[in-house]
This record gives C-alpha cells, sequence and structure tokens, in this order.
C-alpha cells in the first residue's frame, strides 16, 4: 500500500471510456471523484462554449481546474485518495490542438497524478460517440477534426497506456488496477512544474505518442 493517497487521472480523446470509467474506478480505489470543473464553473461554462474565442476558453478551463486542485489537495491531505476525469494535460493538449497561442508553464507546486491515457480503436471510438445521448458543442465537433493533433500534444505527458477497445467498463477499471499493481507509485510522485510543461508547438512526428 502507498505511504499517500492515490491521485489518478483518466486522459484521452473524446469516447475512449474516460467519463464512462471514472466513477467505477473511483469506486473501486474508495476514492473521492473530483470534477474537474465545479459546479460553480457551469451556467459560465455554457456561455464560454457558445463562443468563438480558444484563448478565452483555455483560460476559462485553466481558472477551473485550479480551484479543482484546492478540493484535490485538500482530500489528499486529508489521506483520501481522488480520481480526476482528466487534468490540466487534457486542457493544455486540446487547446494546443485548437490553435491556442497562450504559453502557460504550471506552478511547480501541482499535485501530479498518475495518469492512464485510455486509447481505443478509431472505429469504435466513432461508434461509441455515435451512441451518446448528449448534446455535442462546436468545440466537440472541432476537437473531432483535430483529433491527431490532440493525441500528438498529449505526448509530452507520462502516462500508462490503457487500450478501451472491446473492453467494458469495468474491464477497462481492472486493467488499471493491474498497471497500479505492477509498481506504479502513490500521488506526487514529482511536480508536474518540475520539467517544466511550457506548451510547446504540436509535434507532427508519430513518435513518442501513445497512440494504438
Amino acid at each position: 500500500m502507498p505511504d499517500r493517497p492515490l491521485f489518478e487521472s483518466l486522459e484521452g480523446l473524446r469516447g475512449t471510456g474516460k467519463s464512462t470509467v471514472a466513477p467505477l474506478f473511483a469506486a473501486a480505489r474508495g476514492a473521492v471523484l473530483v470534477p474537474t470543473v465545479p459546479a460553480l464553473y457551469n451556467s459560465l461554462r455554457r456561455e464560454i462554449d457558445a463562443r468563438d474565442n480558444v484563448e478565452a476558453r483555455m483560460a476559462f478551463y485553466l481558472s477551473a481546474l485550479f480551484t479543482a486542485t484546492d478540493d484535490i489537495r485538500a482530500h489528499l491531505s486529508a489521506g483520501t485518495p481522488v480520481v480526476v476525469d482528466s487534468y490540466f494535460a487534457r486542457c493544455l493538449s486540446n487547446h494546443r490542438a485548437f490553435g491556442s497561442r497562450l504559453d502557460i508553464t504550471l506552478p511547480p507546486d501541482l499535485p501530479e497524478p498518475i495518469t492512464y491515457g485510455l486509447v481505443c480503436d478509431e472505429n469504435e471510438r466513432r461508434r461509441r460517440l455515435a451512441a451518446r445521448h448528449k448534446p455535442s458543442s462546436r468545440w466537440d465537433g472541432l476537437a473531432e477534426e483535430v483529433a491527431e493533433q490532440i493525441t500528438h500534444a498529449y505526448a509530452p505527458f507520462p502516462m500508462h497506456r490503457v487500450n478501451t477497445t472491446g473492453r467494458t467498463p469495468e474491464q477497462v477499471v481492472r486493467a488499471i488496477l493491474d498497471v497500479t499493481s505492477q509498481g506504479a507509485s502513490g500521488a506526487d510522485p514529482e511536480p508536474v512544474g518540475a520539467r517544466p510543461h511550457l506548451l510547446p508547438p504540436v509535434p507532427r512526428s508519430p513518435v513518442g505518442t501513445w497512440w494504438p
């Protein structure tokens, strides 16, 4: 058992299973599932997503993440493990692929999660998206147009690759648990800012990415 409570994040493209797997994974861990867009942001979120300003949208989601981080720190300090459905890696990668020109250096004292990059066969991923019964924003459509760029922008962020193709959500949870049973460490193995993650240009070569 780790000496510190686990802090774990799921990352990946739309349709890879993050939102479905996250609550099941949190339950399996005995962890709290912290929303990375806190409830107080929801009304403004709709307004921001209805606009075309990528820089404003990125700043909004970064603000939401920093606010959520206060809750994450509080839970970890109390000894409670935390699971999130995406963290800073998704915000930075998506908005870089969307065309943001903001250079962001994250503070060195941010808690860093153990991260699992969920991947899926492209045909299955698209079938999952087509079967969804929730509305899509223009940003969701753009995310599909630049899916390859998002994948490449994820490359600098260390994460354990977990293939969700042909697996039930319960089987995906088991696959993640198997990863950590083989030696993944506890929360905060290294501060995010220690690298630091100054947003790079989106790489155009597939080398080093975790897409199958």
